[in-house]
Parts: C-alpha cells; structure tokens; sequence
C-alpha cells in the first residue's frame, strides 16, 4: 500500500455561472488562444473565490467548485470523500474520471479506472444491457475474451439475466444502477469510483455492493474512492477520508475522525434549543422548545433509531377558551405532519387557564435521515394564530452506527417501517 495510484496537485475547477462561454466573441477567441495556442490558465478564471451555495450568484459570475486540492492515494487504499450538498465532491471525481478537466493543476492516475457516477453512467438507451456489457469493457481497454470470461458474473451479481437482451431505457433506475455497478466492479479496474448513486438501489443491493468494494480493495489490492452521504457504508467500508467543505479540504485521516468532524460540522448549522421572551399581549405564547434523544451517548448525532423527544414550554397569560398548540414536522421543505395537542388532550379546547404549562412530543419511528424543521404555533381554529415559531428546530438525523454491533440502514422510501408479517 506504499505506491500512490492517484496523485492531484493544486487542483481547481472554476464555473462561470448563468452564461455558456464568455459573454463575448473577443472574450472566447482570446481565451482560445491562451489555453489551446499558448498552453496558459484561463485569463478569465477567478480561482480565489469560494464557491459559497448559501449566497446569490450574480450572472456571469465565477465560482470554484474546486479550490487547491492535493490528495495522495495509494494501491489498495479505500477513501471515503464526503461533505455537504456542494462540496464540491461529484466534480472531483468527474475530473478524475475524465468527463471534465480541470481549470488548473494536474491529476496523475496509474492503472485502469472505472467509475459510476450516476444512473446510467455510459450507457446508450437503445442497446441491450449486453451490448452496453461489451461497450463499457471496450472503452476501460479490455478485450472481448476478458469481457466475455466476467460476462455471467456481471449479469449473476446484477439480476438482470432476464432482461440482458432488452434496451436498457426499459431498466428502471434500480436495474440501471445494479447493472452499472456490476460491470464497475467487475471488469477487474485498478481503481473503481463510486458517486452516492448506490443510494437509488434497495438495502439488499447496497449491502452486496459493500461486501464487492471490501473484496475489490481487501482480496484484489485495487484502490476505491467512495462518495456517499450514508455515514454507516462510510464507516463500514472506509479506512481514510476527505472532508471537503465549498471546494476545498477541510481535512483528510482516519475515517472515523472524518466522519465526527462532518457530523458535527452539520449540527452547528443545527438548533436543538431555542427561547423567546414571553409577550403579555399574547394570551398564549410559545416560550421555549428543546430537543432531545432518550439514552443518547453522543450528543452530535442523532440516528434513524433514536428515539426523539421534543419538549415545549408555553404561557397562558389571559384565560382562552377554543385554543390549540400546534405542531408541525418538515423536511427539506415539505410538510411531513401536523399535530395538535388536543388530539391528546381534548379538555385543553374547552379552557386554558394563566400559568406555565410544558408538553413533550415523541416524534413517529419513521423518520428517514435528512434535515428537519419544527413549526410552532398557538391559536383558534377557524379563527386565527395568536403565536407564530417558524423553524423553531432545525436539526439532522443521520443514518449511523448506533453502537459497536449494530448498524442501522435507511432501506430507502419516504418514511421508515416496521410492519408485522404474519404467516398462516
């Protein structure tokens, strides 16, 4: 494991947002004679600039997807790349991949690579999953006895032996991915690249690909780079990895200090406690809500097997008849739920009396990992709110070990299960 297989050097990747070009014929014709003619960087790149998502792009304004990267990676060494939405982590493996070239700096890789980027990742929609089979094997440089000798144990590891003859634009995403996956893998590359695409196939199919990455990097030596947002695979199949944070490193080392470090990168974008000041005018208002995780060792994360409380504190400062606490769960934007406490408490609706009160929530054992939003707010139906707590909670529930055997799978879906299969 002491020979680099893939060296980057001063890496960079610089986008110009909102036009195609330059803008103008001078502006393509001079960047032409610079790059192609002179063999010099781009006149017009503005690598300097971060590439920050959270704020508004100006048109034609440049951005760096990519800033400085250097990385070494050895034979047989497995990497685990991983960061927020924007990162920057699909483009460096583009680059590495050859889709797009870099803006500046060098990228040097020995040996064969394969990569699966995303659903339908070389494949033609008008030829058989056989035909693309052979095609992929001829661009990776492999002959057609090769390709024939992994044949089987490609289309065995995808289970698409019965539909190998037919175009693969009638695959859904899943067989697309699995047959993708399976040629990757199996056409023996010095280093296979994985995007988070193994997302899109069920929990059966993502464990079996884990087991092939290990084996691949374990039995074989080859080397694998591995992109994923499931923080359990990470840590499974892992032994070093890179943090990358708006295009640039923010640190690379051990798998399991990488993976804390992003954790806890998220949860200080996170609220799990919030107070405001009580408003006499109010006759209800909402004045504190916490969250928390029952049992929980590790107050940076919370996993999809948490059980999760939410406590609210509010005051009745004028007796109110007709009234309601409601609450209401989000995530990434769209409502989830609402709930309101006299579903529990009917007695609630008919008087509130002055006083603190506090209520607890525990929220339903079916919460996928994703970013969530707490709504609070008190009033009477039919007749209008008294107190508004718009993302009153923001946090995060990743899909995680969640101790020293066990480890917790999102199997996919919009919500999580269990449900009871009974036999006759």
């Amino acid at each position: 494991m002491d020979k680099p297989v893939i060296k980057i050097e001063n890496l960079s990747k610089v986008y110009r947002l909102g036009e195609v070009g330059t803008g103008t014929l001078s502006h393509d014709l001079n960047r032409f004679w610079r790059m192609n003619i002179l063999g010099q960087d781009d006149p017009y790149a503005k690598v300097g600039q971060v590439n920050d998502r959270t704020q508004k792009a100006q048109k034609g304004e440049h951005i760096s997807a990519l800033r400085d990267i250097n990385l070494e990676v050895k034979q047989g060494e497995v990497l685990g790349i991983i960061g927020k939405n924007g990162a920057g982590k699909s483009t460096l493996l583009k680059l590495l991949s050859r889709v797009t070239s870099p803006t500046t700096g060098s990228i040097k890789v020995k040996g064969r690579l394969a990569s699966l980027l995303e659903v339908g990742t070389g494949f033609h929609p008008e030829m058989t999953g056989r035909e693309n089979i052979y095609m992929n094997g001829t661009i990776m440089g492999m002959r057609r006895w090769e390709i024939d000798r992994k044949l089987d144990e490609i289309v065995e590891f995808a289970g698409v032996a019965k539909y190998l003859d037919t175009p693969t634009k009638r695959y859904s995403s899943g067989m697309t991915v699995r047959l993708g996956f399976a040629i990757a893998a199996h056409l023996e590359p010095e280093i296979l690249v994985v995007d988070e695409v193994l997302a899109v196939g069920d929990a059966e199919f993502q464990k079996k690909a884990i087991g092939k990455m290990q084996d691949v990097s374990t039995n074989d030596g080859r080397t694998v780079l591995f992109v994923s947002h499931n923080m359990a695979s990470v840590r499974r199949l892992c032994q070093r990895g890179m943090l990358l944070n708006n295009g640039t490193v923010q640190e690379t080392g051990d798998i399991e200090q990488i993976v804390d470090l992003y954790i806890k990168g998220n949860n200080e974008s996170e609220t799990r406690h919030r107070t405001w000041n009580n408003t006499p005018n109010k006759s209800i208002a909402i004045t504190e809500v916490s969250l928390s995780a029952e049992g929980k060792t590790n107050e940076h994360i919370l996993d999809i097997n948490d059980k999760i409380i939410i406590k609210i504190t509010y005051e009745v400062n004028t007796a109110i008849a007709n009234s309601i606490i409601s609450f209401a769960l989000s995530k990434d934007g769209i409502l989830l739920f609402r709930s309101w406490d006299i579903d529990s408490n009917p007695e609630n609706f008919k008087e509130r009396k002055p006083g603190t009160y506090q209520a607890t929530i525990e929220l339903p054992n079916y919460l996928q990992p994703g970013s969530y939003a707490v709504y609070l707010a008190s009033g009477i139906p039919g007749v209008g709110t008294i107190d508004v707590k718009e993302d009153a909670l923001i946090f995060e529930i990743e899909n995680v070990t969640t101790d020293g055997t066990k480890m917790s799978f999102s199997r996919g879906g919009l919500i999580k299960t269990n449900i009871n299969w009974n036999y006759f």
